[in-house]
């Protein structure tokens, strides 16, 4: 789904969704670069709180977003005694209420997990501008986010690098991938910290080291997703879904320095490639500034010293993850959904050190493996689903550490 151009002719007014997390102070940092452009309306966070008090003192948003009364009485006190006239308000409600309110033009949806999807939607519902950093919107409720966009007229722009370097190199406006000449489209990914790893040591890897990512600076669980490439695979629903494309015509590629961020293919043997530092300001600016171009504080790349750039195909074996979200895009309706809440028990037992690395993707496959599948017609079966699959995990999970 590619967006019509707007351009704005006066200040943007953003609200972060999730403006402590890498995203969210990754978009801070590039609106801090163009205050004549941007306003911020409203911040959001859920455990720094010190944090977003640190950000409400310095960009001054209308609202701050805080999930519980504790924090909010904390945070307005600490605001108040600051000088700073930022309005605190609290839980789902008010995330919702951020992201949908008539003053507001752009919306940065960088909240991790199945926790962003109620809001997010509450910004397409309301026909927002819509930065998609949270991918398990589309991941979760495809159809239903589709649909919802294209009676409100919402305007989704992504934000994740790889989708981002897909629309940039698809012509727009796009009424399909076939009659745009494309013959398929390459998303690319590192392979993350384990890429080279023996097989017979995955089992013995920690957190630690599988939040290392080697080009990315990440939070905890998606640098995990991107160790898996459980990541990949949720990006290769969310290309299905943003672009209008079958799953055959998306291939996944190796690529271990994450400089070319994706490619499309064309008919007449041309690729079109974008390559950029491995920095996330450069696909946020990109979207903040869309249809135009502005500064990100990126530098450029340096060709001469760039050095050589490898592609492989990805191994089954080392990332079984992968294949098992290219099953679940193919079976449809709520099994992604499945996918995405197993993952997330999986990814949590991990970091906590309940189970091994290679545990993740079997977990996920158990439940995968007895989901009955249907389609849903509203966000509560796809919420349903989320919580019977988190428990369909959570037994597994009990019975694996037997």
């Amino acid at each position: 789904m590619i967006p019509s151009a707007v351009v704005a002719r006066r200040p943007q007014r953003v609200t972060v969704l999730g403006s402590t997390g890498s995203i969210g102070v990754n978009t801070l940092d590039v609106l801090s670069q163009h205050p004549e452009r941007f306003e911020v309306y409203a911040l959001t966070a859920h455990q720094q709180i010190d944090k977003l008090f640190e950000q409400c003192v310095r960009f001054q948003p209308r609202v701050a977003v805080v999930p519980h009364a504790e924090a909010a009485h904390r945070l307005q006190a600490a605001l108040d005694k600051a000088g700073c006239r930022t309005q605190v308000v609290l839980g789902e409600a008010g995330l919702c209420a951020v992201a949908a309110d008539a003053a507001v033009d752009t919306v940065v949806a960088a909240i991790v997990g199945a926790a962003g999807l109620r809001p997010t939607m509450a910004a397409v519902d309301a026909g927002k501008r819509l930065l998609l950093a949270n991918k398990e919107a589309l991941v979760m409720a495809g159809g239903l986010f589709i649909q919802a966009a294209e009676r409100s007229g919402a305007q989704v722009l992504p934000v994740d690098s790889e989708h981002n370097a897909i629309f940039q190199c698809l012509p727009n406006p796009l009424s399909s991938l076939n009659q745009a000449g494309v013959k398929r489209i390459l998303l690319t990914g590192s392979g993350g910290p384990f890429r080279l790893l023996p097989l017979e040591q995955l089992p013995f890897v920690t957190a630690e080291q599988a939040c290392k990512h080697p080009n990315w600076a990440m939070g905890r669980k998606i640098s995990v997703d991107s160790a898996s490439m459980m990541n990949k695979g949720l990006e290769f629903i969310e290309a299905c879904w943003l672009f209008n494309a079958q799953p055959s015509e998306i291939d996944v590629l190796l690529h271990p320095q994450s400089i070319i961020h994706s490619m499309v293919e064309y008919q007449d043997g041309s690729v079109l490639a974008q390559m950029g530092q491995p920095d996330m300001r450069t696909p946020i600016a990109h979207c903040l500034a869309w249809p135009e171009r502005m500064r990100s504080g990126v530098a450029g790349l340096d060709f001469l010293t760039l050095g050589a750039l490898e592609f492989a195909a990805p191994c089954q074996a080392r990332y079984p993850a992968l294949g098992l979200a290219k099953a679940a895009m193919r079976d449809g309706g709520l099994a992604p959904a499945a996918l995405n809440a197993a993952n997330e028990i999986a990814v949590e037992a991990f970091l906590q050190g309940r189970i091994n690395f290679v545990h993740i993707a079997e977990l996920v496959d158990a439940v995968m493996q007895s989901w009955r599948n249907t389609e849903p017609d509203a966000l509560e079966e796809v919420y349903a689903a989320d919580l019977s699959a988190r428990e369909a995990a959570l037994w597994h999970l009990s019975k694996m550490r037997q």
